[in-house]
């Protein structure tokens, strides 16, 4: 399972482009009213949300279980996280050695980080310079925050007994997930990015591009997402619709609460499913122009048959150093033929193997 994550990694991130330098358990706080009203105004009035965005930073959605309810980082834990992945660039960097016994020339994956570690190393043997998962630690107004999740423990609370589970974009387990392509996870087909780079919520995914450009009028907002160019619109003052149908991204409608883009999302397809909830999802995000710089941003989650009360998380995009390029991931790669192909030829080997024909070895 790594080795084909590890291959329709390496087919995608062939195509990476620029990459800049980088109610506590319910409805979070609202944004801090005087920054607000020092954003950019639109020509309709409302603040301006359009630009280049990224959300690539250490902290991740989820806190350190060892952390318990400690919520902030002290100023100096995040210039030593800061200086170490800095460190960690720098030796990532260096030239591979061919002779090294580690497979690829590539660093011992026990001192990865964990999602480059899931991945079999530095994502299909690429130096680190390849990757952008976020060198800092993030702020929300001005806090180095230690998890996005606003919970108590900055953990997903606990799910009712009588949640039941969903399903995910990760195909199955086991050989079994070989067998065609519609098996295999949307980020590798190229249909989502991988993670929850689109959303919502929308979330970093741990290894880079977790860039977006945000496009707004008076009817509607666009949301370009580099990971894996998709585009995911907001429609403004409308109605969720009726059909049946559930778009990949959900059926998001919004309206403006003053200062602040209100963004209600259902219809959430099963493969999106989050935490195993997706029927009764419903995730409303605020998005708030805090300043000339930053987008706070504001997730909560609400399904009262998965959780007994609605809870979310909150983080702030920071302005994108440059533009977002097109991501040239489409389906049909060569890593999936390849995948496939290789899951044929295992299978006529352990066949062969168990008609006891000579060479099956």
């Amino acid at each position: 399972m790594n080795r084909a994550l590890i291959l329709a990694l390496g087919t995608a991130i062939c195509a990476v482009p620029f990459v800049a330098s980088a109610a506590d358990d319910a409805k979070p706080a609202p944004a801090k009213t005087a920054s607000a009203a020092k954003a950019p105004m639109a020509a309709d009035g409302h603040p301006d949300l359009s630009g280049y965005w990224s959300n690539a930073t250490l902290t991740r959605e989820v806190r350190p279980a060892s952390l318990g309810t400690k919520s902030v980082y002290t100023a100096e834990e995040a210039r030593k996280m800061e200086a170490e992945v800095t460190q960690e660039v720098a030796d990532g960097n260096k030239p591979t050695d061919p002779n090294s016994g580690v497979e690829g020339g590539k660093e011992d994956p026990k001192k990865l980080r964990p999602e480059f570690a899931a991945a079999g190393g530095d994502v299909g043997g690429y130096n680190r310079g390849w990757l952008d998962p976020g060198s800092s630690v993030m702020r929300v107004r001005g806090e180095p925050r230690t998890s996005f999740l606003t919970t108590p423990d900055g953990q997903v609370p606990k799910r009712l007994a009588s949640a039941q589970t969903g399903g995910g974009g990760f195909g199955r387990g086991g050989m079994g997930s070989f067998d065609n392509p519609e098996n295999r996870s949307l980020g590798e087909r190229c249909i989502l990015g991988f993670g929850r780079n689109a959303g919502p919520p929308m979330l970093p995914n741990g290894f880079y591009n977790n860039n977006y450009e945000f496009v707004q009028t008076p009817d509607s907002v666009a949301i370009v997402v580099e990971m894996v160019h998709d585009t995911r619109i907001i429609r403004l003052n409308a109605q969720h619709r009726t059909d049946g149908v559930r778009p990949w991204m959900g059926d998001s409608v919004g309206h403006w609460e003053g200062k602040t883009l209100v963004v209600e999302t259902t219809n959430i397809p099963q493969s999106q499913a989050y935490n195993g909830a997706w029927k009764n999802l419903k995730v409303t995000e605020r998005f708030t122009r805090d300043g000339d710089n930053r987008v706070l941003y504001q997730y909560t989650i609400d399904d009262p048959t998965t959780w007994a009360k609605p809870w979310g998380g909150e983080y702030e995009f920071y302005k994108l150093q440059g533009i977002v390029y097109e991501y040239a991931c489409h389906e049909g790669n060569y890593a999936l033929p390849g995948m496939l192909g290789g899951a044929r030829r295992q299978e006529q080997e352990a066949a062969a193997k168990a008609a006891g024909k000579p060479g099956a070895e």
